[in-house]
């Protein structure tokens, strides 16, 4: 397995849609290095999550990790999706901050719906359906939101919480 370079903001690869997967590569040697790869890098740089345009892939593939335990990376169960699809459970909808490893070093308050389900398929190419709430369902929407293109400040109701992490923790952390 590798560690895989991430790309910043300001790279196009992370403004344009990403292709969907065809079933016969799911399966394939080479998409399932990519899929091992994501994983490590996602917890090398300690994310809850990471989309394939995010290390310069451009297809429909994102890693949502489940944080089971107290916040280690070791303790984040890894969901990887394929051609994903989300869709809001309900009206409701909760504000909360947001960082991205293609933004390091910058959090913004982000509205989100605050439940959804995820169609998509597994690494094996079986179709898959759950339901996430919460935390959980802000990482899906995020990680999905990179497979279109989309970045969390375009989602940002205001740039007036777009801060830097060490701001942050002096200044926002009581929210």
């Amino acid at each position: 397995m590798s560690i895989l370079k991430v790309a910043r903001m300001g790279h196009p690869v992370l403004r344009k849609a990403a292709r969907k997967v065809e079933p016969a590569e799911i399966k394939s040697p080479a998409f399932q290095k990519l899929v091992d790869d994501m994983i490590e890098t996602m917890r090398e740089y300690e994310g809850i999550g990471l989309a394939a345009p995010q290390v310069h892939e451009g297809v429909r593939l994102a890693i949502i990790g489940i944080d089971e335990g107290e916040g280690r990376t070791h303790d984040i169960r890894v969901l990887p999706v394929i051609n994903p699809e989300v869709t809001p459970i309900g009206k409701t909808t909760a504000e909360d901050w947001e960082g991205c490893l293609s933004l390091p070093g910058l959090r913004g308050r982000v509205v989100r719906p605050d439940q959804v389900q995820v169609r998509a398929l597994d690494r094996r190419g079986n179709r898959v359906e759950f339901d996430l709430e919460g935390f959980p369902a802000r990482v899906a929407q995020h990680e999905i939101d990179h497979l279109d293109g989309v970045l969390f400040i375009d989602r940002m109701k205001s740039l007036e919480t777009l801060t830097f992490i060490e701001e942050y923790s002096k200044y926002w952390t009581e929210d």
